[in-house]
């Protein structure tokens, strides 16, 4: 761990051997047992422990963590969730049953070596698995660190914008499966990875899609058809929403998420509700896909700096702390900016000037046999991220609206939204929308989107739909252009709608969709984009 910490300039200033106990059993408040590994730091009486519940395994790549913590003088408890890695019970997907908090917080208690002090960490799932644990009062507890983690997982992740997120459903599916079968090895995982794409893309075409898990994995997999089933208000995501527990948060809070993160809309949300509720809060966002942030020489040293201010008595640091992309700078922000609207008009020009008069609609055909696809962005997938989105746009059922190349250079710090004054053929439809930058040689590079899903489309009529992309701090360099895309889908991101008004569990018909954008005096379609004052 001397050559990681030091690649990541945390290097502590004094490093402690560390003794590590496998296959400690922990029972939960319902008797099942559940195994953790326990890092301790030679010749440390009763340090800090830092708590991390997962279900992705032990003695894998991720406790390179663990052990970087023990070095530095906490010790730390890595547990298996129930169904597990080996420990008992069963797994339910995002539900995590309340006994495995119940009982491991009770067990810790009544250890000789625990001193009283409780940090706990992670990402994505190990994030998730924090707001659970705030389901109860725990004094002990100080700090949380939270990495690329939702609060509530239907609007966080499975129905973003109303639409069901098939690929990342069945990507997740693919995932655990994957550790499942591979007893958790990561070289077995690894090999497992040959024709997976493949098998992922199949699988997001199969009709009806609720028997999608079968065509992934070659089995059942009850807690994506429970997924697909419900809709997202459904009261079967309610164990599955901890955003009530704010109250029962520790203290402080560190908040690390990424711009082609999935879950940075929510994070922000968890931001914003978590200040309100009086909470130390601390906010950084890098340049970074899902779960990539935290082994950076920005994101580790910044979360171990709120893990040492806590736990050794110095005040962390609050506050926003963004990279802009497209200028490879970070900025301290005080606040989000107000945005200022960028206008459609028509024959696909994007201006702030708004139109004027009437004019014709633009048009496209939508039809789910043949699904717009989508590239780069927010995925459950190695291909996530910035990509050149040009074959896309030259697709007949995806609409451009570009500016003039820009003057001088133009930042953006915020939320990104739009308004689409629209009409459709079918009741139930999508709208799509991707804001990007297009350089000098035409390339064409997403930088944030997002999705609607509407059960009662305007037929008649115009109506406004609002879409909410994520959020983007980002530099628009002088003599590039502005371009938003519009369409009605981004497979395999979000499942195609079937335009037929039949549930996605179900649906085994397709039908096309006649759609128009508006973008006249009577009815300014825009984009909305938070411009920052200083380059």
């Amino acid at each position: 761990m001397t050559l990681l910490s030091r690649l990541y300039g945390v290097q502590p200033a004094t490093r402690h051997r560390v003794r590590i106990r496998r296959d400690v059993v922990i029972p939960a408040a319902d008797g099942v047992r559940l195994l953790a590994t326990h890092y301790v730091p030679i010749g440390v009486m009763r340090p800090p422990l830092v708590l991390l519940r997962s279900p992705y395994g032990r003695g894998n790549a991720l406790d390179a963590l663990p052990k970087l913590l023990a070095e530095r003088g906490y010790q730390v408890l890595y547990q298996s969730l129930r169904g597990t890695a080996g420990s008992g019970g069963r797994f339910d997907g995002f539900v995590i049953d309340p006994a495995d908090g119940d009982g491991t917080l009770t067990w810790l208690r009544a250890q000789p070596w625990f001193g009283g002090v409780l940090a706990t960490w992670g990402a994505s799932y190990l994030g998730y698995a924090q707001w659970e644990l705030a389901a109860r009062h725990i004094p002990e507890w100080k700090i949380a660190l939270i990495q690329d983690a939702p609060s509530s997982f239907a609007h966080g992740f499975m129905y973003p914008g109303g639409a069901f997120a098939t690929g990342n459903a069945l990507g997740w599916v693919q995932l655990v499966d994957r550790m499942v079968t591979g007893g958790y090895s990561v070289a077995r995982q690894l090999l497992g990875m040959a024709g997976a794409a493949r098998r992922l893309r199949r699988a997001c075409l199969t009709l009806p899609l609720s028997e999608a898990d079968v065509a992934l994995t070659g089995h059942q997999v009850s807690w994506f058809r429970e997924w697909i089933t419900h809709g997202p208000d459904d009261p079967y995501w309610e164990p599955m929403d901890h955003r009530a527990n704010v109250e029962r948060m520790p203290p402080v809070v560190h908040l690390q998420g990424g711009w082609d993160d999935f879950f940075l809309q929510s994070m922000l949300a968890d931001h914003a509700a978590l200040t309100a509720a009086g909470r130390s809060v601390r906010l950084l966002v890098g340049p970074w896909g899902h779960g990539r942030g935290l082994y950076t020489r920005e994101g580790l040293p910044d979360a171990l700096d709120a893990l040492d201010a806590v736990l050794l008595g110095r005040g962390p640091r609050q506050g926003v702390r963004v990279m802009v992309t497209g200028a490879r700078r970070w900025l301290d922000l005080p606040h989000w900016h107000e945005p200022t609207a960028w206008h459609l008009h028509p024959g696909g020009h994007l201006s702030t000037a708004p139109p004027s008069g009437e004019g014709p609609p633009s048009r496209y055909r939508y039809d789910p046999s043949d699904p717009t696809p989508t590239k780069g962005g927010t995925a459950v997938s190695w291909s996530a991220g910035r990509k050149d989105n040009r074959a896309i746009e030259a697709r007949p059922d995806v609409l451009t609206f570009t500016t003039d190349p820009l003057e001088r250079d133009l930042v953006i710090a915020g939320p990104v939204r739009v308004r689409l004054h629209v009409r459709s053929s079918n009741r139930d439809t999508d709208f799509f929308a991707r804001l990007c930058e297009v350089d000098g040689r035409g390339r064409s590079i997403n930088l944030c989107d997002g999705i609607v899903r509407l059960n009662a489309a305007p037929s008649e009529a115009a109506a406004a739909v609002d879409v909410g992309l994520w959020p983007a701090a980002h530099r628009f360099r002088r003599g590039h252009r502005i371009r938003l895309q519009v369409s009605s889908g981004a497979h395999p991101r979000y499942g195609r709608n079937p335009g037929t008004s039949r549930p996605p569990s179900t649906a085994r018909d397709l039908r096309p969709a006649e759609q128009e954008i508006f973008h006249d005096g009577a009815r300014p379609s825009a984009l909305w984009l938070p411009h920052f004052s200083t380059p």
